[in-house]
């Protein structure tokens, strides 16, 4: 029979064990593991860099900090092109071969397809995508969403749009059509919207998808100009959007059609292909670059000669991707927990307001709402470049 003193030794052996299979806990100086994949040479590669660099340039200015509670961060990424089947294989391979406790994920068609992994895995997850598809912690438990959902974003553009045109005094009902990206992502927050134009007595919107960067967008938008439509919602990546409003320019529809932007397309690389066709452009900007919180990943960048030229914001979204979903391990460790998936997720849940300078809206999570703001604001297009309001809009999505 063994003695106390062995039994005991077995069961301080197992917890050391068990303790580094789950990441470790505070007082560990084992470095904490985080995956990442990126579009850098697929069909969104014209934003996917400056998310790369932006979460790149957090984990290397977080570690020359000290890291996490002390602890480094191991940070491995890849490009996976914007395939899917790529996604899952790298996802396996930084989460079951490297060990990763937290991934940061880039597209919703990806992170749609990896919510089965991801939840069985216990892989806290924080994505590009603003799909609403993956904020229900009842089905996707281990998801988090830093932005408002694409379909939060389409009904706060749809009402503002519909306040202004009540505020002209115009009369009549305006028309809504969406030119999306003929995707997941694009088609995301079209039942949203098409939801929220019903209740409104609204005619439904007419959906059509968008073709590539260098397409001719003529056929598109004499269909649209056919519908009567009096705003144009653009739920894509900024390359299309700006081949189609230097299109629409051509075709003499800028000055009685409004164009609007969700976040993707309200970029600075929208305003730089699209010249003066961009002007007077609305769109929805969760992430500013002009607040306070954006000055260290800016400084960080010029200290460090990172080119973020025409990407800013795309940039500073990606720092703070990572800074959020960092800060459930950094809770994690300070409540002196093992960093497995369920203790970094119950750690994110307890988010209530966590502040990012002003960047973002303040994110808050619970274990019934993952997502982490419902309030962005709209900015327009003035002399050549995104002007944000100062009225904070809230989405009236349940």
């Amino acid at each position: 029979m063994k003695s106390i003193t062995q039994i005991s030794s077995v069961i301080a052996a197992t917890s050391v064990v068990l303790a580094a299979c789950s990441g470790g806990g505070a007082g560990s100086n084992d470095p904490i593991k985080v995956g990442a994949i990126y579009d850098l040479t697929g069909a969104t590669s014209d934003i996917g860099a400056f998310g790369a660099k932006g979460t790149t340039a957090y984990f290397d200015w977080k570690n020359a900090n000290g890291g996490i509670g002390g602890r480094k961060i191991d940070f491995k990424s890849a490009d996976y092109e914007y395939k899917v089947p790529k996604a899952e294989e790298l996802y396996t391979q930084f989460v079951t071969q490297d060990k990763a406790v937290v991934f940061i994920g880039w597209g919703t068609g990806d992170t749609e397809a990896l919510r089965p992994k991801i939840t069985a895995d216990k892989v806290p997850f924080v994505s590009a995508s603003y799909a609403a598809t993956l904020a229900n912690p009842k089905e996707t438990p281990y998801n988090f969403l830093v932005a408002p959902t694409y379909s939060d974003q389409l009904v706060i553009a749809q009402q503002y749009a519909l306040d202004e045109w009540k505020k002209a005094g115009k009369g009549g009902q305006p028309k809504f059509a969406y030119l999306i990206n003929n995707s997941p992502f694009g088609k995301s927050p079209v039942d949203a919207g098409k939801a929220h134009a019903k209740a409104n007595g609204l005619a439904e919107p007419l959906e059509v998808p968008s073709q590539g960067p260098t397409a001719d967008h003529t056929p598109q938008l004499t269909q649209i100009k056919d519908y009567g439509a009096t705003h144009v919602f653009l739920q894509n990546v900024p390359s299309p959007p700006s081949k189609t409003l230097k299109d629409a320019k051509t075709l003499g529809m800028l000055g009685s059609v409004q164009f609007v932007c969700l976040n993707y397309c309200a970029h600075e690389l929208t305003v730089k292909l699209a010249g003066d066709a961009a002007e007077g452009l609305w769109g929805i900007v969760p992430f500013s670059v002009d607040a306070e919180g954006a000055k260290v990943p800016l400084e960080f960048a010029k200290s460090k000669g990172i080119n973020i030229a025409g990407g800013e914001s795309g940039y500073v979204q990606g720092w703070y991707a990572a800074a959020i979903i960092m800060e459930g391990v950094d809770r994690t460790i300070k409540a002196n927990k093992p960093l497995t998936g369920e203790n970094i997720k119950a750690s994110m849940e307890t988010l209530k307001d966590f502040s990012t300078g002003g960047v973002a809206q303040p994110i808050t999570f619970t274990d019934t709402d993952h997502r982490g703001s419902r309030a962005t604001r709209i900015a327009k297009v003035q002399g050549g470049k995104w002007v944000i309001g100062a009225d904070l809009l809230k989405s009236s999505l349940p």
